[in-house]
């Protein structure tokens, strides 16, 4: 599984890169705040939403800490997705939220 931190995220973000982020966090948790521009698909709606993901494109999953976003980078690469973890989560984010 690829993983990509925190800060690297940040930096691709600042650099002006165009990077595809989903944070599979609850509701509850997205209510605190989110990476800026990073689409919310909570974890149990995943597997029900992947028609809506492009398989050309690369995605950064987010959790709280990185441990279910990990478990769905290993969901969405078993079906052919370019996916990469964003180990310790938004526990390690410090940049910007919305």
């Amino acid at each position: 599984m690829k993983q990509i931190t925190a800060k690297e995220v940040e930096t691709l973000i600042n650099e002006g890169k165009k990077i595809d982020i989903i944070d599979v966090r609850e509701d509850f948790e997205v209510a605190t705040g989110k990476i800026p521009g990073a689409v919310h698909i909570p974890i149990g709606y995943i597997e029900f939403r992947m028609d809506e993901l492009d398989k050309s494109k690369e995605y950064i999953i987010v959790c709280h800490s990185g441990a279910r976003s990990g478990a769905v980078t290993r969901f969405l690469e078993g079906h052919g997705f370019n996916a990469t973890n964003m180990s310790g989560g938004m526990v390690e984010w410090e940049g910007e939220i919305e």
